[in-house]
């Protein structure tokens, strides 16, 4: 049905948008709303269809709705804290280096980027602005600094070998340590 319209627009060549939305709002009216449908009943339009029902219209929440149509992607944040996105650095956190993050955005408006991570609050990221003068990085956190070792398991394993080689080793027979007579006979 909406071909047969566009089609019949097409033949007509309307000089704007605002003529076209025009032609539209009056083919929908007369051709669509006033014109009875089988499926609602014998000799019913949509328009009776519609004024005929008494419950009361239940609106969609206008945050639910902008909600309803973000796009949601995957992201493993770097070794400085960002993340790219659309060729753009966005500041994460240092403390989720490593960690994959869920980024939520709006498609028309990428200038602030929805971080969502399990255990955390979403919060905002906006792109990462480096000035003339950077300030001095922030500490790593406890769980990335570097630890003393107490022990090494590689080297305690070739100690064990080597032990476990030294008892298997037959002792050669060394006459160096023979005492020597005087005469040069052993």
């Amino acid at each position: 049905m909406v071909d047969g319209f566009l089609s019949e627009i097409a033949l007509e060549n309307p000089k704007t948008l605002e003529q076209l939305n025009e032609r539209f709002q009056v083919w929908l009216a007369e051709c669509y709303h006033h014109k009875p449908h089988a499926a609602l009943g014998e000799n019913t339009t949509p328009e009776a269809a519609y004024r005929s029902d008494r419950r009361a219209l239940d609106f969609v929440d206008a945050d639910a709705l902008a909600m309803a149509f973000l796009h949601a992607e995957k992201r493993k944040v770097d070794k400085s804290g960002c993340i790219s996105f659309m060729d753009k650095k966005y500041e994460v956190g240092i403390s989720f280096m490593g960690c994959t993050v869920d980024v939520v955005y709006d498609p028309a408006d990428i200038r602030e980027l929805t971080i969502e991570y399990e255990g955390h609050a979403p919060w905002k990221a906006h792109p990462l602005v480096i000035g003339e003068r950077a300030g001095q990085r922030p500490p790593l956190p406890a769980h990335l600094q570097t630890q003393p070792a107490s022990a090494s398991r590689l080297l305690d394993a070739a100690e064990q070998q080597h032990e476990q080689r030294k008892e298997k080793q037959l002792p050669a027979v060394s006459y160096r340590a023979v005492w020597r007579e005087e005469n040069g006979d052993v």
